[in-house]
C-alpha cells in the first residue's frame, strides 16, 4: 500500500523555509566567525567539522522520528502502517538517503583536487571557494528535487530513472577512470569570452576592476568549475535518493546535510583520496542496486524493497569497499 505524503509542501512549508534559514544561517555564522581571515584548514579542524555536521544529521534524524510518533497518520487504513513504522520508516529513509548521497559524493572530492590543482589554488583559499560552492549547490539541488517530485509522479519515469541509475553503475565501476579538464569545460570558454581573466588571484577576489573594466580571477574560474561539476553530479544523485524515499522533504534535507558535510569531508580527506581505489566499486554496486530497486523491486515487492535492507546494503558496500582498499593498496607503479 502507498500511504499519502508525509510532509505536503501545502502544509509544511513553513518546515522548509525553518530548515533553509537555519542551515544559510549556520553557514553564513561559519564565515563571520572566520572575520575574513583566510588559513589553511587544519586536520584537526576539519575532523571537528565534519563530526558537527555528522552529529547534526544525526539529531535531525532523531527529530523527525519523535515528530513522526506524534504527527504522522494514526489510521493504520491510510498508510498501511501505523504511526511508530511510519516514523520508523520515514528515519531509516533519511539516514538511506544521507548516507548513500554523503557516499556517492565523495567522488566529487577527485573532483576539486583536479580543479584546485589546475588553478593553483593556494589551500588557504579553498575554503572560501567550497563555502559559496555549497551555496549554489543548494539552490540548484532545490530546483532538481522539485522537478524529480512532479516527475516521479509520471509511472514510467522511476523505470527509466532506474534503468540510467544502473547503466551509470556499471560505467562508474567498470569504466575507464578519467579526471575532467577544466580547460575543456564548455562554461569556461563560454565564461572565457565575455569576461577576460587575470593571471593572478589578487588577494582573493572573484572579480577585480582591471584597467577600467571587470575581469575574473582563477578564484572564480575554479568556483564555476565546482557548480557545474554539482550540477552533473545531481543527475545521478537526485534520482538515486528518490529511489530510497518518495518524500521531497526527506530527499531534500538528505542532500543538504551530505552536501554541508562534503566540504569538511575534503579537507579531511585531502591528499588521502587516492588511498580509496576500490570505492567506486562499491559506489557502482550502490548505483545498481537502487537502480534495480526503482526500477524493478520496488514494484514487485509488497510495500516495496525494506528500508531497513537498502541502509544495510549500502553500508556493507562502503565498507567492504574500503577494507578491500585497505588490505590491498594501490600499487605505486600503477
Amino acid at each position: 500500500m502507498t500511504h499519502p505524503e508525509l510532509f505536503p509542501l501545502d502544509r509544511f512549508w513553513w518546515l522548509y523555509g525553518l530548515f533553509v534559514l537555519i542551515i544559510v544561517a549556520s553557514l553564513l555564522l561559519d564565515m563571520r566567525r572566520r572575520d575574513g581571515k583566510e588559513h589553511r584548514i587544519s586536520h584537526g579542524e576539519a575532523i571537528r567539522n565534519a563530526l558537527f555536521w555528522i552529529g547534526l544529521a544525526l539529531l535531525f534524524a532523531s527529530g523527525i522520528y519523535f515528530y513522526g510518533l506524534h504527527e504522522f497518520p494514526l489510521d493504520p487504513r491510510l498508510t498501511g502502517l501505523d504511526h511508530h513504522a511510519l516514523a520508523r520508516k520515514a528515519t531509516l529513509e533519511f539516514l538511506s538517503g544521507w548516507l548513500m548521497e554523503k557516499s556517492l559524493s565523495v567522488d566529487n572530492l577527485f573532483v576539486f583536487l583536479v580543479v584546485f590543482d589546475f588553478f593553483a589554488i593556494p589551500p588557504s583559499y579553498r575554503h572560501r571557494i567550497l563555502f559559496y560552492g555549497i551555496l549554489g549547490a543548494l539552490v540548484f539541488r532545490a530546483l532538481f528535487i522539485s522537478l524529480g517530485a512532479l516527475l516521479m509522479q509520471i509511472s514510467w519515469v522511476p523505470i527509466v530513472l532506474g534503468i540510467f541509475l544502473g547503466v551509470t553503475g556499471l560505467k562508474v565501476a567498470f569504466g575507464p577512470e578519467s579526471h575532467p579538464d577544466p580547460e575543456k569545460n564548455v562554461i569556461i570558454r563560454l565564461l572565457k569570452r565575455f569576461l577576460p581573466i587575470t593571471h593572478s588571484l589578487r588577494d582573493g577576489k572573484f572579480l577585480v576592476r582591471d584597467a577600467g573594466r571587470w575581469a575574473g580571477t582563477p578564484l572564480l574560474l575554479a568556483l564555476v568549475v565546482i557548480e557545474f561539476t554539482d550540477v552533473v553530479f545531481a543527475v545521478d544523485s537526485v534520482p538515486a535518493v528518490f529511489a530510497i524515499t518518495k518524500e521531497p522533504f526527506l530527499v531534500f534535507t538528505s542532500n543538504v546535510f551530505a552536501i554541508l558535510g562534503l566540504r569538511a569531508l575534503y579537507f579531511l580527506l585531502e591528499g588521502m583520496a587516492s588511498k580509496f581505489h576500490y570505492l567506486k566499486y562499491g559506489l557502482g554496486f550502490i548505483l545498481c542496486f537502487v537502480g534495480v530497486k526503482m526500477a524493478w523491486l520496488d514494484h514487485h515487492l509488497a510495500g516495496g524493497f525494506p528500508t531497513v535492507g537498502s541502509l544495510a546494503l549500502i553500508v556493507a558496500a562502503l565498507a567492504v569497499a574500503a577494507l578491500c582498499s585497505w588490505l590491498m593498496p594501490k600499487k605505486i607503479s600503477e
